[in-house]
């Protein structure tokens, strides 16, 4: 059983992958990082092809995840490209977030074995099964956030805490080190925001004498020295800037100068009020029963909840930001689900509490099934640039300019199938020098009057014509659109169907299992030139 849990946990990631296997912007930085290790190396005469050179100006962020991503994937590619199961370098971009998927589902792993320990086998059973019916986590953890990297060691440490007998009062010195080490790591390393989750476990390790202060200062003071050395002599070689110490920039940047305000502010209970509940789902109230009736619980919550509390004084706010949290809360939700349905001593108390529990277990997976079909429909660039390289894949001269829509929404290095470099395992295509142009701010007036352009993915303006304002129909012919998702709306025959008038019962069969339809718009187009 152990081993089936293990494949849950391992393997709805993956489908989230498989489903939805293109990328957005905020993945691109440490997408192309892996990219550009596993293709070029890290030698210096490779740094000058990397794509943050190519096209500067992004806010420094650490390479080591990327690094480290790039060299696990790199054997499974080369066994991958043998067993003639990756081709090309678009499948490259699929595994390599499956290995980053795994990695993060191997951490849910181990800290499943800590929660059997700590709360017994059913606490174990239904944290797998929050976990594995919401949709942000494992959709997530396959993709080269930022945070998705800092999200294994979080998880590590969070097994430390919990991996102890169920009387346990605290967890042992060791234990506890080891957690302090991994949490100071990922604050100086990948994301500094995880030092408002490591402060108030310090405080409650010494009020509750797992350490000695003394003892703490010296674990804390070498993890972060060793942390911040490591970051700023990886990065600022990377970067070409020393010395460069990532997430102290980014702390400077977004916090002391308040850059971060100008992507939006939101109030102080937005966190509480609406991003937990959507990380959480139905997950949410059984966690507060988990919470009350629970001493265990209330202690492992006590350092996530002010962890909340104090990202909260910060304005600008994402789900992402608090996304570490909702392992813990989790398990404080098997914990609570377990109480409801074992401490009824009637027959049918407990037949309602298994019912009432398997149902927001269900609310979970109806809302993630929903929120993923929209997210595989929500990569048109992703989608475009695979259906140009498909359609155009025996030609010789080919120049295609992608738009910034396309860039943003899945046009990543890894799709750049007909391009170098090439990874030496992979066969090359036959039509290796194609150009593809994402330079930014090109009217279609300069597009149309460069020559070498041969092609445009364009993002569609909404009007009547198939080619978007300003490319003259003399010069460029539409050959493709792609769309995507905008909205979910009631099936429109469902009132017709309450009705019943002269409808089958098979008929009204098909509209009762679809009552919602999804609702896409034109994006993308892309355009050939004439001649």
């Amino acid at each position: 059983m152990s081993f089936v849990l293990d494949l849950y946990l391992i393997g709805v990631p993956w489908l989230h992958v498989l489903l939805a296997p293109y990328t957005k912007v905020e993945e691109s930085f440490n997408l192309h990082a892996t990219h550009d290790v596993l293709m070029y190396g890290v030698k210096p005469d490779a740094l000058q092809h990397y794509d943050h050179r190519v096209f500067p100006g992004a806010v420094p962020r650490t390479f080591i995840g990327s690094i480290l991503l790039a060299w696990v994937a790199s054997p499974v590619a080369r066994a991958a490209a043998a067993a003639e199961m990756v081709s090309q370098k678009a499948d490259l971009q699929v595994l390599v977030r499956l290995v980053l998927a795994t990695v993060n589902a191997l951490a849910l792993c181990l800290l499943r074995r800590a929660v059997s320990h700590r709360f017994g086998r059913l606490v174990s059973w239904l944290f797998v099964a929050f976990t594995i019916s919401q949709f942000h986590l494992p959709f997530w953890m396959g993709r080269t956030l930022p945070n998705m990297f800092a999200l294994f060691p979080v998880n590590v440490a969070l097994y430390y805490l919990v991996n102890r007998s169920p009387n346990s009062v605290r967890p042992s010195a060791p234990a506890f080190h080891r957690a302090i080490v991994l949490l100071t790591c990922t604050a100086a390393v990948f994301r500094s925001e995880v030092a408002l989750l490591l402060g108030p476990l310090v405080l409650q390790g010494l009020l509750r004498r797992y350490t000695t202060f003394g003892t703490l200062l010296k674990v804390g003071f070498i993890a972060g020295t060793c942390s911040a050395v490591l970051t700023t002599l990886v990065d600022s070689y990377f970067w070409q800037d020393f010395p460069l110490w990532p997430e102290l920039h980014g702390v400077f940047f977004n916090v002391v100068e308040g850059k971060s305000a100008e992507w939006g502010v939101l109030p102080y209970h937005t966190y509480f009020t609406s991003f937990l509940p959507k990380l959480l789902l139905g997950s949410l109230p059984l966690a507060a029963v988990g919470f009350l009736l629970d001493s265990r619980v209330r202690v492992l919550l006590f350092s996530h909840l002010c962890f909340i509390a104090l990202l909260s004084c910060l304005g600008h706010k994402e789900w992402r930001f608090v996304v570490y949290v909702v392992p813990a809360f989790n398990i404080a939700a098997a914990r609570g689900a377990t109480w409801i349905m074992t401490r009824p001593k009637s027959k049918l108390l407990v037949r309602l509490s298994v019912l009432g529990t398997v149902g927001l277990i269900a609310l979970n997976f109806a809302v993630t099934a929903l929120l993923t079909l929209a997210s595989i429909d929500n990569y048109p660039g992703g989608e475009a640039l695979s259906m140009f390289n498909a359609y155009h894949a025996n030609e010789t001269h080919v120049h295609v300019h992608m738009s910034n829509l396309a860039a943003q929404t899945g046009a990543s290095l890894f799709l750049h199938t007909h391009a170098p470099p090439f990874l030496s395992d992979l066969t090359a295509p036959p039509n290796r020098n194609w150009v593809y142009d994402k330079t930014e701010h090109l009217t279609p007036q300069l597009l149309t009057g460069s020559k070498e352009v041969t092609h445009v993915i364009a993002e569609c303006d909404g009007g009547s014509s198939p080619l978007p304002a300003g490319f003259p129909s003399s010069y460029w012919r539409p050959v493709t659109s792609v769309s995507a998702f905008d909205r979910w709306e009631i099936n429109p025959q469902l009132p017709e169907v309450a009705k019943r008038r002269g409808r089958g019962l098979v008929e009204i069969l098909s509209v009762l299992v679809r009552p919602l339809e999804m609702v896409s718009s034109e994006r993308l187009v892309v355009l050939e030139r004439k001649g």
